[in-house]
């Protein structure tokens, strides 16, 4: 059986952190230890396998150690990882799970205190492991098969993984694959559990060693920097809190097959009568990633599989309303899980699923099998919305709710783009996560991981990954750019100079890379890979139009973009020389584009020289950029949001040519923009998308409009983000948040109220309309200051409350 209720200890750690508080287990938001003896260093304990299999053969496999205290200490640190992963277990109870995803060049390891799951005497440290080789997710990266536990010091060293642990072979668990999944699928596959031969004992005291050996010592473990180390695992510390495990709810029964009436379960047992075929759909109304356990008894070889799916789909395959249930069916992945006949044998993927619909399908053989129960524990990185906003737009908390449920299910050990098709850590996706972060929670930690992820992605040629950690290499030179403007997104919200001015230096390999592909006129040639800006239709598989020799207006645009940022931070930390050489790149390429890219006939910027197509992503970026003269930059995004996806129509005498539609994730650059020319009144209006992913039962953000593939992707919580930075207007005037700038924009309304977390406390705003002109009430956290904006009127602020009149 796996485990994932906590022992007492850990439960007060996990509940304290998110309570913001602390304690002494490993899983709280304490400093965990690090022996500096196992620094750069090769450490006594050694890497460990099942003996005499090939080590990317995938494999299901138990490794158990027994330790006897005659006390319990105060704390029993150890430092604990495994290839491709681990669930360790103390005394039959959960205890860590992990590593987090890395490269083989920083491989994670946990540090966790043992000491609330020991008692004196005879305690059973008991991992299970797996690697599913070609079948595991792309974001694993892998060596081969293998297990570490290192104690911190020589008070844990008993605990030491090498020839004293045991190893077994689990025979009852194997990867499926991927059916049921239609279209790009790169998550983890479904499982298949034999319950005939599963070992349900495997983290309990043994009598029976049958099946257990001594493991295979494959070398010591190292960690980074230490001398000649004698494998592939380069180690460092993973410094994320654990993942959330929170009991949930699995879902309702609406629907059933071969039993009526419809059933009340799990609220109340199940029993499929023998050679009988009952399907059960279950709804959980809300999408959500959890692990589900479902408890049977009896009912020895009965079949039992279980679909997860964010939606269901009609006889043409499409979503349509996502609460709707008649002339419908279930479409994923699938586990497999075969009874064995015993008594409430519990069952569960070794991997957390994704579902809002569930489906269970049993097929009974020659004895009947009773679902005794079904429950889910749900997970995800353990942020806390620390976020207020309250007003009168329609349908706010709905807004709010589902923008904030859309981010959380795509946090877990690294940002994700889609909880169910991929699990991949995408630069273009993880800059709008992070910011959504940053202004709702406070915690800027997974965001951290994230600037170092891609920074270890870099190539001898200078630029990142677009998505990391990832077995299958992928390059997005413009997500390369967007990871700059990442670094000067956590250098301007949170107080950690030291990893700004350490990875400075990383960024000029980017840089230089698109500097070599600049042509002789400023613009950007052709820097081949996979060109993506935004899902729409004019940009054939993400990829702006471009001439033979490059000349892309977007392309060049983002360059500049991510100039910007660099400029800045090298004008600040680095290098004086380099910041002039950014500002000369930017001065070139922005006088191409005006002179080059500028159609006066229409208004816009050409998304090539040749004047041949226009789009609203090019124009966005001009705007926002300052590279459109200020006096423009108003008039573009008017005729912007007036252009249409296949016809032209007319503003202000100047014919619009058609312009597809930005996706979901670009409307955030939209938004910018609008802000930033002065037109962010005009904001609210911009919410017709969300409203209508409302009217369609979504409980999350899609990644595209209908038909998309994904019903969860944070690309499109950009609102979350608005709400507070566009609509409150709270933003950091000064790197660090050090001092606050605040310029709401309230046009429609009649009152609104937020606050947003900050490094020093809490800021509060609150608006209010009195006839025709607005009050504000604004709070400081002590010792910041800031300053409000309002019509281009400039009012200092200081810590603590105040009232402002707004004429």
């Amino acid at each position: 059986m796996i485990k994932r209720s906590f022992g007492a200890g850990i439960v007060l750690a996990v509940v304290l952190w998110q309570l913001g508080g602390s304690c002494s287990a490993a899983t709280s938001s304490q400093q965990v230890p690090l022996n500096p003896a196992l620094v750069a260093a090769r450490w006594p304990a050694s890497w460990i396998a099942f003996p005499n299999v090939p080590g990317g053969e995938p494999g299901v496999f138990y490794f158990r150690r027994e330790i006897t205290l005659t006390s319990v200490p105060a704390h029993y640190w150890v430092h604990v990882s495994a290839d491709n992963r681990y669930l360790l277990h103390v005394n039959g109870k959960y205890a860590a799970e992990g590593p987090a995803r890395g490269d083989l060049f920083h491989w994670r390891f946990e540090t966790v205190d043992l000491a609330s799951l020991l008692h004196p005497g005879r305690n059973v440290l008991a991992a299970i492991v797996w690697n599913f080789g070609e079948l595991a997710p792309v974001a694993q990266m892998s060596s081969r098969t293998g297990f570490l536990l290192q104690g911190d010091t020589a008070a844990e060293a008993a605990a030491n993984s090498g020839k004293d642990w045991q190893v077994k072979r689990e025979p009852g668990r194997a990867a499926l694959g991927h059916d049921g999944a239609h279209g790009y699928y790169a998550a983890g596959p479904a499982e298949k559990v034999d319950g005939r031969v599963l070992d349900f004992s495997w983290d309990q005291p043994q009598t029976d060693s049958s099946g257990w050996t001594t493991p295979q010592v494959l070398s010591r473990a190292s960690t980074r920097e230490a001398q000649d180390a004698p494998n592939a695992w380069e180690l460092v510390q993973d410094l994320l809190p654990p993942m959330e495990h929170t009991p949930v709810d699995v879902g309702a029964a609406v629907r059933a097959d071969g039993v009526t009436p419809l059933p009340n379960f799990p609220v109340a047992p199940l029993q499929v009568p023998a050679n009988a075929h009952v399907t059960l759909l279950l709804d959980h109304r809300t999408l959500q990633t959890a692990y589900p356990e479902l408890d049977v008894s009896g009912g020895r070889d009965a079949e039992i599989r279980m679909t997860y799916s964010e939606a269901l789909y009609d006889a043409h395959g499409d979503k349509g309303n996502r609460n709707e249930v008649a002339g419908r069916h279930i479409d994923g992945i699938t586990d497999e899980f075969l009874s064995g006949g015993q008594d409430h044998a519990v069952f569960q993927p070794l991997w957390w699923r994704t579902w809002r619909y569930l489906q269970i399908e049993v097929t009974t053989k020659a004895e009947p099998l009773t679902l005794n129960a079904m429950h889910a524990w749900f997970t995800a990185y353990p942020f806390k919305d620390n976020a207020k906003v309250s007003g009168d737009i329609r349908d706010l908390d709905r807004l709010w709710e589902t923008g904030w449920r859309t981010a959380r299910l795509d946090a877990h050990e690294t940002y994700m783009d889609a909880p169910y098709w991929e699990q991949l850590q995408y630069v273009g996706d993880t800059r709008i996560q992070a910011l959504i972060s940053y202004v709702v929670s406070g915690d800027p930690r997974l965001a951290r991981q994230a600037i170092t992820n891609i920074d270890d992605s870099r190539t001898i040629e200078g630029i990142t990954e677009s998505r990391y950690p990832s077995g299958l290499p992928q390059f997005i030179p413009t997500f390369s750019l967007l990871w700059i403007n990442m670094l000067h997104d956590y250098w301007m919200y949170v107080d950690d100079l030291p990893l700004v001015q350490e990875t400075l230096p990383h960024t000029r390999t980017v840089i230089d890379w698109y500097a070599a592909r600049l042509r002789a006129d400023g613009l950007l040639g052709r820097v081949r890979w996979w060109e993506f800006a935004d899902w729409t239709a004019n940009y054939p598989d993400g990829v702006p139009p471009q001439e033979a020799d490059g000349g892309s207006a977007f392309l060049t645009l983002q360059f500049i973009e991510g100039l910007q940022a660099a400029e800045e931070l090298e004008t600040k930390y680095g290098s004086r020389e380099r910041a002039g050489q950014y500002r000369e790149m930017i001065q070139r390429a922005s006088a191409a584009l005006n002179q080059e890219n500028w159609d006066a006939e229409h208004g816009l910027y050409a998304d090539t020289p040749t004047k041949k197509s226009w789009s609203e992503q090019a124009n966005v970026l001009a705007v926002l950029l300052d590279v459109a003269p200020r006096a423009e930059q108003q008039s573009i995004l008017r005729r912007v949001l007036a252009a249409k996806p296949k016809e032209s129509t007319t503003v202000e005498g100047k014919t619009i040519p058609p312009l597809s539609d930005p996706s979901f994730y670009f409307r955030f650059y939209l938004h910018r923009a609008l802000t930033h020319s002065g037109l962010g009144d005009l904001y609210l209006e911009q919410l017709g998308p969300w409203y209508g992913m409302l009217d369609l039962g979504l409980s999350t953000w899609a990644e595209t409009p209908e038909p998309t593939r994904s019903d969860c992707h944070a690309w499109s919580a950009s609102p979350n983000y608005d709400l507070l930075t566009i609509v409150a207007g709270i933003a950091p005037a000064e790197p660090g948040f050090r001092k606050v700038r605040i310029e709401p924009h309230l046009k429609g309304l009649h009152q609104f109220h937020a606050s947003m977390p900050h490094p020093a406390g809490t800021i509060e705003t609150s608006y209010r309309l009195d006839g025709e002109h607005w009050s504000a009430k604004l709070t400081l956290p002590r010792g910041v200051d800031g300053e409000l904006v309002w019509k281009g009127k400039i009012t200092p602020l200081h810590a603590g409350e105040q009232e402002v009149q707004l004429p």
